[in-house]
């Protein structure tokens, strides 16, 4: 699910100059936003997925183009509003790329409603359910877990990777599994979330709350803890093969492998370690673009993991 998706324009240029025209090559021009993208790598996974998506106006006809010539399985649901443009630069020289987001449409209740209910429609017997990305103003806090409720009430389970006062909203209806990245956690924490030590006292509180029965949090070049009834892992994120250039899509190919491997029968620390694999490949990517699988798989014998159950608790 995509409440607030873009369609992404990645332009490179060779130096960004302040003064004059900056002359750009279009590098990739594709449908995004959290959800979309982790149906794109689930079916790149060999997994299958529905992507649902709000669409509105001219970039929402244009979104949808664009899943249907790429071949995504998606619903969309007309809004009034348009759908936003993202845009990553890309600059050669220095190899760093930039991701520039604007905030997208304002929806309406009844275009929530509307989503709710054909998120319901499109579950059939799917076991599971992302919701990925931002909500788009308009939408209450809580929307998430108005979604959680439906989703549950419909025999699925719901993964749940947002941020800000989404995140917060969803907590006390409560989700299968929340994905947090350093940021989304310490905005939870209310503190630093430095080293696997931080993770373990906010992933135990999620867990004792009923926030989550599984807590992934993501630690930048670190790795990521995952934390269950049984205990914390903490999984160390491999050694690059090459430079990285963007972390702009790192988390939704996380989820996407992560989500793939649950849905094949997989354990949680299992699934999570093709997940820090999966976000480690997509680094090596300068925008949005999809991660090389056999980057991914071969990251993967390289992530180590260490079993704790000597949690820390220090007050969340």
């Amino acid at each position: 699910m995509t409440m607030n998706p873009a369609v992404d324009l990645c332009w490179e240029v060779g130096h960004l100059e302040e003064i004059g025209k900056n002359r750009a090559r279009v590098r990739s021009v594709a449908a995004g936003g959290g959800g979309i993208n982790v149906a794109r790598h689930v079916v790149r996974l060999g997994g299958r997925a529905t992507a649902v998506h709000t669409a509105g106006g001219e970039v929402g006809l244009r979104l949808n183009r664009l899943l249907d010539e790429e071949g995504i399985d998606h619903v969309a649901i007309d809004i009034d509003d348009d759908t936003r443009e993202a845009l990553v630069l890309f600059e050669a020289e220095s190899r760093h790329g930039y991701h520039i987001v604007p905030p997208g449409p304002h929806l309406h209740d009844h275009e929530g409603r509307r989503s709710l209910d054909a998120l319901v429609q499109a579950v059939g017997g799917c076991p599971y359910v992302v919701a990925s990305g931002s909500l788009p103003r308009g939408l209450p806090d809580d929307f998430y877990a108005a979604v959680s409720r439906r989703v549950r009430e419909a025999g699925s389970r719901l993964v749940l990777d947002t941020s800000g006062p989404a995140l917060r909203g969803a907590l006390a209806e409560g989700v299968f599994l929340l994905r947090c990245n350093r940021t989304e956690a310490e905005s939870l924490a209310g503190r630093p979330v430095r080293d696997f030590d931080d993770a373990r006292a906010l992933n135990e509180h999620l867990l004792t709350t009923g926030a989550a029965e599984i807590a992934l949090t993501t630690l930048g070049e670190l790795g990521a803890l995952c934390s269950t009834g049984h205990g914390h892992t903490e999984l160390y994120a491999p050694p690059l093969p090459g430079e990285p250039l963007s972390d702009a899509g790192a988390g939704d190919s996380m989820v996407a492998a992560l989500i793939t491997q649950l849905a094949a029968g997989e354990d949680p620390v299992g699934a999570s370690a093709l997940g820090v694999a999966a976000a480690a490949a997509a680094m090596l990517t300068p925008s949005t673009e999809p991660f090389d699988l056999d980057v991914a798989r071969s990251l993967r014998s390289q992530v180590r993991t260490r079993f704790r159950t000597d949690a820390r608790r220090r007050g969340v």
